[in-house]
């Protein structure tokens, strides 16, 4: 029976062969993978920030639209001292008696 020599050194080069293609297709797999990955994550970015400047731009658009608050009441103080300008001419004339007059008064006074 004849042997063959470098059974083990040829047992070691086949494995470390069949083992580097292995990595490098993983490799190759993993290169791939990660590119796709990557591209999708990218195209779901540029969409949400599209669907974030649309949300701001209509925010925007609205706020602009909206028409102006509207604007306050005049100052009370002012109000009430052209009411009791006015009561008292009314009293000044007589057409106002003084209890009707002071009622008028403390009605304006208290609110």
């Amino acid at each position: 029976m004849m042997r063959r020599r470098g059974g083990v050194v040829r047992g070691v080069a086949r494995t470390a062969v069949v083992a580097g293609t292995a990595s490098a297709v993983a490799g190759g797999v993993h290169h791939r993978q990660s590119k796709r990955w990557a591209s999708k994550e990218q195209e779901q970015a540029a969409q949400q920030q599209a669907a974030y400047d649309q949300a701001y731009a209509d925010g925007a658009a609205q706020a602009a639209a909206a028409p102006p608050p509207p604007a306050p009441p005049p100052a009370a103080g002012d109000d009430a001292i052209a009411q009791l300008q006015q009561l008292a001419d009314l009293k000044a004339q007589g057409i106002l008696t003084e209890a009707e007059f002071a009622a008028q008064k403390a009605k304006i006074l208290g609110s």
